[in-house]
């Protein structure tokens, strides 16, 4: 499994994206990398990329005919869980 790190997760942000990330960096590593391995997933950073810029994961059939699938909700839906509760700890 190729795990993120708040490096890989900071770099990757302000190649994509002109914002300024504003959440917490360990707290999205910690959910993605968590949600990862409990998929048994081998990339944390797809993980991150289906949550904020809604990437595809075909491996994981997240989407279908450019919607999320019952299953890509739960993995967005689980990824936020995971990161409100280690941000709120």
């Amino acid at each position: 499994m190729t795990k993120l790190t708040a490096k890989k997760l900071k770099d990757y942000m302000a190649w994509r994206a002109d914002e300024k990330f504003t959440h917490c960096p360990k707290a999205v590593v910690y959910a993605c990398n968590e949600i990862c391995y409990e998929l048994g997933y081998h990339d944390a950073k797809d993980l991150m990329k289906l949550l904020f810029f809604n990437d595809p994961i075909p491996a994981l059939h997240t989407h279908n005919y450019g919607f999320h699938t019952g299953t890509g909700r739960h993995i967005i839906e689980t990824i936020k869980e995971k990161y409100y509760e280690y941000e709120n700890n």
